[in-house]
């Protein structure tokens, strides 16, 4: 699939989204990607986890690791395509977390996988909880990195399948917050 293709996805599902938005990270912005309508057909889950695991050797991980909640569909079926184990991470009181009696075995090799990167904090804080636990978080695969100009977000290499530019401001500096606009956080921490 081409990046026309993987966005035609996007648009056909109702998942590209144009106005006012919180994103997870806080920053604002007039465009948001909404991976789960996306998801929600298996047929377009499998594709977009083809590209993934397309740039990566099976052999090279043990398990498979996403942060909650964006990351569980796409992270779901990469496992299952790399016939891997799948965990996640995920708040509970702010605080990212490893739970549900999940554990990762002293220098597990993981595969992080996520749908959106803007900032890329989720993924961060899941590869902390990763090391917290004996693992070894060893690459980052996402479906859109919506700051592909962003060096330095990870210490271990990444890569996605769509790089698409969308600017974001700070929530002090956003020209639609000076318009007056309403901003709306359809992401998974809750909504404004």
């Amino acid at each position: 699939m081409n990046e026309q293709e993987i966005m035609a996805m996007y648009e056909d599902a109702g998942a590209l989204l144009n106005g006012h938005f919180i994103l997870s990270s806080g920053r604002h912005s007039a465009r948001y990607l909404q991976s789960a309508l996306v998801l929600m057909d298996i047929n377009n889950a499998t594709a977009l986890a083809g590209e993934l695991i397309n740039k990566v050797n099976a052999d090279d991980y043990d398990m498979v690791v996403s942060p909650a909640i964006g990351g569980l569909v796409i992270g779901q079926e990469v496992a299952r395509l790399l016939n891997k184990p799948f965990i996640f991470t995920e708040r509970k009181e702010g605080e990212m977390q490893l739970r549900r009696g999940f554990s990762i075995p002293e220098a597990t090799r993981l595969l992080v996988v996520e749908d959106v990167i803007t900032t890329g904090g989720s993924v961060c804080e899941c590869m902390a909880v990763v090391r917290e636990h004996g693992g070894n978080p060893v690459r980052v695969l996402a479906i859109v990195d919506r700051a592909p100009d962003s060096e330095g977000r990870f210490d271990v290499p990444h890569e996605t399948v769509i790089a698409l530019r969308v600017e974001t401001y700070a929530a002090d500096d956003c020209p639609m917050c000076a318009d007056g606009t309403p901003a709306i956080k359809p992401g998974s921490r809750g909504s404004a």
